[in-house]
């Protein structure tokens, strides 16, 4: 899960795309990057750290042009350490390609050596990205040889891509001296939309908060499998360029990845949560007596409208015990189980008056390894409550996530392998509810008419792709393995550091 942005424009859109990713930053802490093009040139500077730590008013200054794309990292493929594995990525031929991506190929190691032996070219990293734009290369290599490159030979260049790579995937290219390219894979799986601002400039964009919150109007989503691509002269082309497109867009992104505010495939992510609050009301219902529960409290943040519609529900008072520390990065993103505990209660407090002596219910968008819920639990326990019951607005996670979710191994699930008791004993709460998987998707797909579905294999297992084995899960495994060696001698540093210690 990453948040990337691309403009064309005829104005500079440095600062631009700098504002627009500060209102993607929720889908990315741990690398930056922007690039802009003058005339053929292209200007980049990327380094791990939030948008406003990499970009000074140096880095500013030296990305002149009226077209560009940046990108906020959240790894789910690579090192996240590795400063040369944040996007975009750049290769000069054909034309001088600049790309940021979105997803996660779930055939990237497959490629990397049909690249090598079959496309003679060579992958310097472990990051996917890379390999799918030199796939992109190629392809529009073969499509524009000793021939102009014109729209319909992008497209050509397109369809042959999504036939070689599998998995999830948002695109958005700028092609040097041409224009900007953007497509999504054929399940919709990430998210994609494009609009327009007065003036004339386009956008394209993870989420429609970034179109709105820098003066554009959405114009619509990028449709599975479709390609867009607006050329220098500021013309707009779009064709379908998979055989058989299929809107099944990531489930995750309505419980938790997006922002409230978005709207993503024409569902309001806000009504989303609020639907799924009020199923969860009905599951609740049935499981216990409201009347044992005194006060509702939602854990911040993306939590807050299934904990209003729930309480809503049940006719109990909605408060808000816990207190955000905003400067403090979202623990679900962090790299690194160790990290993520450490964090939880420099993220939040708890508000003692709404606790002591009461019946709470705490209200999660979901739970995923348990860390987390268990802290909370506890810290409500020692703000006063009396019981601490533990609601979730997502179904039990039981599955790894290979399409671009840090969720990549079953034993990091605490709900794998494990009964609703063993995990409710675990976290510690008096009682835990969980959503119900298909009235989840019922009542998000409501929204939507003629939705064909949702990639939600996080909850139901279902791999939409249908290209992923119990091989992919052990290669992912190992994999995983090795980037928490990697990632553990950084953290030990850092900490020596902090402690005055010899790293």
């Amino acid at each position: 899960m990453c948040g990337i942005v691309g403009v064309i424009s005829q104005a500079p859109v440095n600062q631009l795309i700098y504002d627009a990713l500060l209102l993607l930053q929720h889908r990315g802490q741990d690398a930056a990057g922007i690039v802009t093009m003058q005339g053929n040139k292209c200007f980049m500077h990327k380094a791990r750290g939030m948008v406003r730590d990499v970009f000074r008013t140096r880095n500013m200054r030296a990305l002149p042009g009226t077209v560009g794309l940046g990108q906020v990292r959240y790894p789910t493929a690579g090192n996240a350490y590795n400063e040369e594995e944040a996007q975009p990525f750049y290769v000069n031929a054909p034309f001088g390609l600049v790309l940021v991506h979105n997803g996660n190929l779930t055939n990237a190691h497959a490629l990397k050596k049909e690249l090598f032996d079959i496309d003679r070219r060579h992958i310097n990293t472990e990051s996917d990205t890379e390999v799918l734009i030199n796939v992109v290369a190629h392809e529009l290599e073969r499509v524009a040889r000793d021939l102009p490159l014109t729209p319909e030979a992008v497209f050509k260049a397109v369809s042959a891509v999504h036939k070689r790579i599998k998995g999830s995937y948002a695109v958005i290219a700028l092609i040097a001296g041409h224009g900007l390219l953007a497509f999504r894979d054929p399940h919709g799986i990430r998210p994609l939309c494009f609009g327009q601002s007065a003036d004339g400039e386009f956008m394209v964009a993870s989420e429609s908060v970034a179109l709105e919150g820098t003066g554009h109007k959405l114009t619509r989503d990028v449709a599975p499998g479709e390609a867009l691509f607006i050329d220098t002269q500021g013309r707009v082309h779009t064709q379908q360029c998979a055989e058989n497109p299929m809107l099944n867009p990531c489930m995750f992104e309505f419980v938790y990845l997006a922002r409230p505010d978005s709207v993503m495939d024409g569902i309001s992510v806000y009504q989303a949560r609020l639907n799924m609050g009020e199923t969860l009301a009905q599951r609740l219902i049935s499981t216990m007596p409201p009347s044992d529960i005194d006060v509702v409290i939602p854990i911040p943040e993306s939590s807050r409208p299934s904990a209003m519609q729930l309480a809503h529900k049940i006719g109990k008072p909605y408060r808000e015990g816990f207190v955000k520390n905003r400067y403090v990065g979202r623990t679900f993103i962090m790299p690194g189980q160790g990290a993520r505990k450490k964090s939880v209660r420099q993220k939040l407090n708890a508000i003692g008056l709404e606790f002591k002596g009461r019946n709470v219910l705490l209200v999660d968008d979901s739970i995923v390894r348990g860390t987390t819920s268990k802290e909370i639990v506890q810290m409500a326990r020692e703000a006063g409550a009396n019981k601490v019951y533990l609601a979730s607005a997502a179904p039990p996670v039981r599955f790894p996530n290979v399409y671009g979710i840090d969720m990549p191994t079953k034993e990091e699930l605490i709900a794998h392998g494990r009964s609703i008791e063993e995990v409710r004993q675990y976290i510690g709460a008096d009682a835990l509810i969980y959503q119900d998987v298909d009235a989840m998707k019922r009542v998000v797909a409501a929204l939507k008419p003629g939705l064909s579905g949702f990639e939600a294999s996080c909850f139901d297992g279902n791999y939409i792709t249908g290209d992923v084995s119990a091989e992919d899960f052990a290669t992912m495994r190992e994999q995983r393995q090795s980037q928490a060696e990697e990632e553990d001698g950084p953290a030990r540093t850092r900490l020596a550091l902090q402690s005055g210690q010899e790293p």
